[in-house]
């Protein structure tokens, strides 16, 4: 692996999940992220924070958020955004609980391509206002503005579709 594609600045984070009892007759409960703490809480994974009117919340584990120089212009785009946020991604798991957190990301890109495997329950989270900074000063000290060509179209060679004879005189 190139020294380019390690991460530069890795934060850590705990994921905090909610279950929902569903009004279904397919699924019993509904999953989802809904925080990120910053920093890794002392709390073994699947430890219950709250359980209230049949909603239940988790501290699922932690995982790290991982920036790359190379991508400070989608941190920088999420950060100008409005509502700066960040994805967690639960993926199923064998274990005794139902899913494992798999990912946290800070850029949207990365966050929708977690989208692919239909089986990631994968929610863009408020950013938490440390992060945000820490977010914000990365990009400052490593943002490259980088001009954008736009790649220009061979033309057309019009011979390179015509049918040739078969080589060696017999068809």
């Amino acid at each position: 692996m190139s020294p380019a594609a390690l991460p530069l600045l890795l934060i850590p984070v705990g994921v905090v999940v909610e279950r929902r009892k569903a009004s279904s007759p397919w699924v019993d409960f509904i999953w989802r992220g809904i925080a990120v703490l910053p920093d890794e809480p002392a709390t073994k994974p699947w430890t219950v924070l709250r359980d209230q009117d049949g909603t239940t919340l988790f501290y699922a584990g932690s995982a790290t958020v991982d920036l790359y120089p190379s991508e400070t212009a989608r941190y920088r785009d999420n950060l100008a955004s409005g509502s700066p946020s960040i994805w967690t991604v639960l993926s199923p798991s064998e274990g005794a609980w139902p899913y494992a957190v798999t990912a946290v990301t800070a850029d949207p890109a990365e966050g929708e391509g977690f989208t692919e495997a239909a089986d990631n329950l994968v929610e863009a989270v408020p950013m938490p206002e440390v992060l945000r900074e820490a977010i914000e000063n990365f990009v400052v000290e490593h943002h490259v503005e980088r001009e954008f060509v736009k790649r220009k179209r061979r033309r057309a060679d019009p011979e390179a579709l015509a049918r040739r004879d078969h080589e060696g005189g017999q068809e």
